[in-house]
């Protein structure tokens, strides 16, 4: 009965281990080491890619952000219009092509309130 609770602790630990070193190899999408990696792998530069949305969209680009969308690297960048519509506006990190441009959605927009309010 001792040998096998010791089995299942090795076991355990071992487990515990193997997930901790994958998390840390590839980081998560939170994390300083996924968006370190991310940035690595992106061609565009963040520089570029402001640059094309604001040729894109005009107005005051508010946010950039680079994600993983559709298993592609994009760059997500955020610009308030003259109308005070928020559009995204999505580049292509490899190619620095316009992916598509639309409107941000109302329920994202809540979302970050939110996330704001509880950091507060």
């Amino acid at each position: 009965m001792r040998q096998r609770s010791s089995t299942l602790c090795a076991l355990a630990i071992l487990l515990a281990a193997g997930i901790l070193a994958t998390s840390a190899a590839y980081g998560d999408d939170n994390g300083e080491n996924g968006k370190a990696e991310m940035a690595a792998a992106a061609k565009v530069t963040i520089d570029q890619a402001v640059k094309t949305a604001s040729e894109k969209v005009p107005g005051k680009i508010i946010e950039a952000e680079l994600e993983t969308k559709h298993n592609k690297l994009v760059w997500e960048i955020e610009v308030v219009t003259a109308e005070k519509k928020v559009m995204e506006v999505h580049i292509d990190a490899d190619t620095g092509a316009v992916i598509d441009v639309e409107e941000e959605k109302a329920t994202k927009k809540k979302e970050r309130k939110r996330t704001r309010e509880h950091k507060d």
